[in-house]
């Protein structure tokens, strides 16, 4: 089960996918932005007493229909 409730473990798991440098200042930013946005989010949650974890594991999954959007060759 992959259940974070800290804001870095979080935001690390959510960019890790994109294999980016993490002392680039595109990485850096994007860190900054999901920061702010999981801390804000984890405050309310608090303030309501309510849970603050997140269930990466219960995530819908994607599909691409690579017809509509072009296929790599």
């Amino acid at each position: 089960m992959d259940t974070y409730d800290r804001a870095r473990d979080i935001i690390e798991y959510c960019l890790k996918p994109l294999d980016l440098d993490k002392t680039s200042d595109a990485y850096k930013d994007a860190y900054r932005r999901l920061e702010h946005v999981v801390k804000s989010y984890q405050k309310v949650m608090i303030a309501e007493k309510r849970p603050i974890a997140v269930d990466f594991s219960k995530m819908a999954t994607i599909t691409i229909n690579e017809s509509a959007h072009g296929q790599d060759d």
